[in-house]
């Protein structure tokens, strides 16, 4: 809240989350609700500000900069490994 961007290599990982909101963002983002496993069962990109995604099922969301997905080839059905 309150950046003009999300930078690139960078993103948010939110745990036990199905559904995201861009209210009061500044910027498009993409998104990519995970499993348990961190699988990709939905991929959203360019998701513009004053809007609401959700994916039935979902474990956590994975919030990236706008382009992110297009630019690592994610996919549905990809799993992702993730540096923390």
């Amino acid at each position: 809240m309150g950046r003009r961007s999300l930078p690139d290599g960078e993103a948010l990982l939110i745990e036990r989350c199905a559904a995201i909101h861009t209210w009061f963002m500044r910027f498009p983002i993409d998104v990519a609700f995970l499993d348990r496993e961190h699988r990709v069962l939905r991929a959203a990109s360019a998701v513009a500000p004053w809007r609401v995604r959700s994916c039935r099922g979902a474990d956590a969301t994975l919030e990236l900069p706008s382009g992110a997905l297009a630019k690592s080839e994610t996919r549905e059905g990809d799993l992702l490994e993730l540096e923390v």
